[in-house]
């Protein structure tokens, strides 16, 4: 009289945009009861995972009954993909310049020092099946339940070309490339591997971390020429933002690295004094993942992030922040020509003219006729890439299908007390399509996008 689970997802990291089926079966209670239900209850955690016992309280109860061959069949994804969002402000106990993030002082994620773990994308996921049916003198019974393995669900999604395996009938998307343990390992970005940022863009890359094998990042530092001019290790610990061990603690799961220029500028001295030097300009920044110890000590991929010239014509740098398909940030400065346009819509009414309730009318000129009553105005930007390669068109494909879309500020002097508000400003893209461009098409690919900023611009109601 066992609850077995038949089918389940193949493995324990789950992007939670795509299909989270479990197969459940009770072929004796099935042939021989009356009322057959199967019974879900789902367990989601954002702290450590959860062992259901009876007295444990589930986020969530589903039932179905028995199809035509006798199982039951779930599908959570509507359910999961509720429990997870985008990572907007770091975690507490990581850095801003020389301020600790805590409740009182929160910092953008992409203004980090170093290091900070995750608050909202990644959870645990823990389900408990058991059978429910009418005994012959009408009382309902539940059998001994079975739990389901615990699973880390992951604020991403699958494409429809993302090839999945299968297993005796157990499917899914493996995300081991993205757990670093080799040197062609990943970070959770689709954004090519040679990116190009201003000295003054901030930005993270972001990581999944289930097996602790990071111990630090190592930045490279070259010259314009190629030559290295500097090294920097960054240990992945709790001083720098990190943790201090593992556990069970979703939030240890999936960590965010800073990297860019201006993140560098927060706190190191070494990239500091390249720049006062001037030879990081034009040069390079290459991130890599290592282990302490072992063959090979590399366990990702090299990303390299060129460092712009300062641009002589004058243009507007514009940079874009987006979530991407796994739940990260990735990003991209528009360094080309820009266009910012206001464009208002407000109501307004009819005023007399003169004054009517005073002992007498006197005639005022600037009294009467049509008057604006609110001016609802919002501001647009269209920007303009620099010219790029192919390897761009899966990163732009991301941006204008990406449910949350920001306008970065650099890295500037903060006032005493800031608040920190004017880094990080919502915008909706209204470029409304995106056709892919080849170098066999098109021989040289530029795009051009444009962004209104969210929020309308503020002004006097009358």
């Amino acid at each position: 009289m066992a609850t077995t689970i038949e089918q389940e997802p193949l493995y324990p990291q789950l992007p939670v945009g795509q299909e989270v089926i479990f197969v459940i079966s009770n072929s004796t209670i099935v042939a021989s009861q009356t009322n057959v239900r199967f019974v879900a209850d789902v367990y989601i955690s954002d702290t450590t995972a959860i062992s259901p016992t009876t007295t444990t309280i589930p986020t969530a109860t589903f039932k179905t009954t028995p199809n035509n061959a006798g199982v039951g069949i779930f599908d959570f994804r509507q359910i999961v993909e509720n429990y997870v969002s985008a990572d907007n402000m770091a975690f507490n106990d990581s850095k801003y310049k020389t301020v600790v993030t805590t409740n009182d002082t929160p910092h953008p994620i992409h203004l980090i020092n170093q290091y900070s773990r995750n608050k909202n994308a990644v959870r645990w996921l823990t389900i408990q099946f058991k059978t429910q049916y009418i005994d012959a003198n009408g009382d309902t019974q539940i059998n001994t339940p079975e739990n389901s393995v615990d699973y880390q669900i992951i604020n991403g999604y699958l494409k429809y070309t993302d090839i999945l395996d299968i297993f005796d009938n157990d499917f899914g998307y493996s995300l081991g490339i993205f757990n670093l343990s080799s040197p062609a390992d990943r970070f959770l970005t689709n954004a090519p591997k040679i990116q190009y940022a201003n000295l003054e863009d901030y930005g993270t890359f972001a990581f999944l971390s289930p097996n602790d094998n990071v111990d630090f990042m190592r930045l490279i530092y070259r010259n314009s020429s190629g030559t290295e001019i500097g090294t920097e290790d960054v240990d992945k610990d709790f001083t720098n933002g990190a943790y201090s061990s593992l556990g069970s603690a979703i939030s240890n799961r999936l960590l965010y690295f800073g990297c860019f220029p201006a993140n560098l500028q927060n706190w190191s001295s070494t990239f500091n004094a390249l720049v006062s030097a001037g030879t990081i300009q034009g040069g390079s920044i290459t991130v890599r993942a290592h282990e302490d110890g072992n063959i090979p000590p590399q366990l990702s991929d090299d990303y390299t992030i060129y460092v712009n010239c300062p641009d002589t014509k004058g243009f507007e740098s514009i940079r874009l922040c987006w979530l991407n398909q796994w739940g990260a940030w990735d990003y991209y400065t528009f360094t080309k020509k820009s266009v910012r346009s206001i464009s208002t819509k407000g109501s307004t009414y009819e005023q007399l003219a003169g004054t009517w309730n005073e002992a007498a009318y006197r005639v005022d000129s600037y009294k009467g006729g049509k008057k604006a009553f609110r001016v609802n105005a919002t501001e647009k930007i269209k920007m303009n890439s620099d010219f790029v390669s192919e390897g761009e068109n899966v990163m732009f494909e991301e941006l204008i299908n990406s449910p949350e879309v920001y306008i970065l500020d650099g890295y500037q002097t903060d006032e005493p007390l800031s608040a920190l508000n004017q880094y990080v400003t919502p915008v909706r893209l209204s470029t409304s399509s995106f056709t892919k461009k080849t170098v066999a098409n098109d021989k040289l690919i530029q795009y051009t996008f444009e962004v209104e900023k969210s929020k309308t611009l503020r002004t006097q109601s009358v």
